[in-house]
Order: structure tokens, then sequence, then C-alpha cells
């Protein structure tokens, strides 16, 4: 029976640039290979291979998908061995924080011919240069989004009921939590709900909720205090010594879309666009914050107002989206003329190493 396996982005393309979650995953860890190399030297490739293997030996695997390609990863852990490997090359560069005792460098640039690479250097110096200004470009237009959303939410704040507001997070604190409170501290990993993606918004809440008894459905309008509330249930959990799963926003990381309590055996979500779900089994339950704390008749009344906002913001989501799809094209230029100098012989060699020091650890567990 092959082991458990979790998917969620540990890195995200936000209104804020690259916002990097690697080091809340990788705390704990006893053992961490950080790989090094330029695109195309096989990292990817060389984590799910590895993943793939141990699950098939019955370990759990958590791969963290890369947010500028996401049918990459760009790290695997193996939490009961206390194992990771990711990906350490920008812009995700990981800092070590004990060389060589926990975290080693792989370097997969042993694997390619540097006397070939380096006929092309003028050219990998101006796909580089287009790469990188390809996501500046995207950044900024996530800016400029997210400023249009602000607009959006202003107007649902403005009517919103705070002590309705209140009154609906402390009943389901209440329901959430009772009189328990768990004699250890809390363990949180803080992870990304979805990302904005060169093939638009990408999210695993199925995978991620695939085992959860309780589900709760957030639906809302923007500025309905989804995420206001999200906070404070998993500042309440941490409080009472639970371990949790927190979920920020893809699009602006300052704000939570969702919150997993496994010891509960629950998970609450802003099931709203781009990651809108409806209720699948029984047991899943909608909260509406619209209906709850937001004056009746808001929509109608301020309807031309949001249509304006809410076109804007699509339009800016679209025109970033185009920049990513742009990066990932001179990305994967780049990446050929990479795969043209390597020997993956080497790599094969490397991931053979790593694997076998894995299954060594496993064997002294």
């Amino acid at each position: 029976m092959a082991g458990k396996i979790i998917r969620y982005f540990a890195g995200g393309n936000t209104a804020r640039g690259f916002y990097s979650l690697f080091d809340s995953n990788l705390e704990g860890l006893e053992r961490v290979y950080i790989l090094k190399g330029g695109p195309g030297t096989g990292k990817s490739t060389l984590m799910k291979e590895i993943g793939e293997y141990l699950s098939e030996k019955d370990y759990s695997i958590e791969y963290l998908h890369c947010s500028s390609d996401p049918d990459s990863i760009d790290g695997v852990i193996i939490p009961s061995l206390r194992v990771g490997i990711v990906d350490g090359t920008a812009p995700h560069v990981i800092e070590p924080k004990l060389p060589g005792a926990v975290e080693e460098y792989v370097n997969l640039g042993e694997a390619w011919d540097a006397k070939e690479l380096a006929k092309k250097k003028q050219a990998i110096q101006e796909l580089s240069k287009q790469v990188s200004q390809a996501f500046q470009d995207a950044y900024q237009t996530f800016a400029e989004a997210l400023r249009v959303h602000d607009d959006w939410e202003k107007i649902y704040i403005e009517n919103m009921d705070f002590a309705k507001a209140n009154e609906l997070t402390n009943k389901i604190i209440s329901t959430f939590y009772g009189n328990m409170t768990l004699n250890k501290q809390s363990e949180v990993r803080h992870r990304f709900l979805g990302a904005a993606t060169p093939k638009g918004a990408v999210d695993f809440v199925p995978n991620l909720t695939a085992d959860i008894n309780k589900r709760y459905f957030i639906k809302g309008r923007p500025g309905s205090g989804k995420s206001t509330m999200l906070k404070k249930l998993a500042s309440e959990g941490e409080e009472r010594g639970f371990d949790l799963e927190i979920y920020h926003c893809g699009f602006d990381p300052n704000s939570l879309d969702m919150v997993i309590i496994r010891e509960l055996g629950i998970a609450i979500f802003d099931s709203t666009a781009p990651h809108e779900y409806f209720p699948s089994r029984d047991s899943d339950e909608i909260i509406d914050m619209y209906e709850s704390i937001i004056a009746p008749g808001t929509d109608e009344i301020f309807a031309d107002q949001i249509k304006e906002v809410e076109s804007k913001y699509k339009t800016n989501m679209k025109k970033a989206i185009g920049y990513l799809a742009d990066a990932k094209t001179l990305r994967d230029e780049l990446e050929a003329i990479y795969i043209a100098t390597m020997d993956f012989d080497v790599v094969g060699e490397q991931k053979e190493k790593i694997l076998s020091e894995i299954q060594e650890q496993a064997d002294l567990e």
C-alpha cells in the first residue's frame, strides 16, 4: 500500500513579489538536501522519483509544487524520517542553519558541460534577463490588482456588522474547540492554499482535505471578514496546543485562505473564486459571511461600482498571468540550452546517493 501524498505550494508569485514559506515547512527536519544547478538540470525529476520510490515503500510524502510551473516540484519532504530535499536556486534560496550537520548541498551543475554552456553565454544572459523582467512585470501587475481589490473590499467592509462578525467567529471557535486544551506546544506549518501560475490559479484543496471528516466552506465577498475569522481561529488553536496547517492566500500572503486542524478532523477554507468549491459530502457545511454579517442589499445598492472594480481586477489578474506564461516560455528556452549539455547519468548517481542515505536513515529509525 502506497503512503499518503499531500501537495501544496510553499512559494508564490504574489502581489508582494515572490513570497517564500519554505522555512516553516523545513523546520524540525534532521536532514535537508539543497539542490543547486541551473534550469533543466533535473532537480524536479530527481525529487519526484525519490518521492515516488518512498511512497511505494509506505512512507507518507509531501510534495512542494512550483508556482511558476505547477507540474514541477520545488521540494519533497518525508515527515516520518525528518528528511527533505529542496530546490535551493533562486528565487527560493534556502539559507542553511547548520551546514553539514543538517543541510547538505548537492551540486547538479557537476553534470553539465561547462565548455558548451560557455559558448551559449550570451543567449543564457539574454534569456535570464527576459525571464527576470517578465516576473517583475507580473509582480507589478499583481500589486495593481491588489490595490483594486482593496477598493472592492472597502465596499463590503463599510457595510459590515462587526458585532455580528465577532459573534459568528466566537460561535465557530466554541464549536471547534469547546473546552479542549492540549498539554503541548502547537506545531504550526505555513503554506499557500493555491498559487498564481502560468496556467492560471491552481490549488490542491481536494487533496489536502481528502481525509478530513468535517469541512467548512466559507462563502462571501471580498472584505467580508473571511481572512480575519481564519486568523482568529488559528490563533485560538495555537494557544490551545493544536497542530495547525495555515494556508495563506496565493495572491496576498498577508491574508489567510484555509486552516486545517487534523487532530480534530476539521478544515475551514475560503471557498470563493478562484478556489471555489461546493459541498460534496453529507458532513460538509457552508458558512455564508455575506448572509450573516453584511447589510442586506449591499450587492444591489453598489452593483455598478462593484461591476467596475471587479472588471479592473480581473483585467489586471489576466494580464499578470500572461506575464507568468511569458516567463515560463522563456524559461523553457533556457532549460533547453542546459538540457543539451547535461549528462543525466551523473544526476542519476546523485539521486542514488541521496536515496541510499535516506534508506540508511530509515533503517536507523
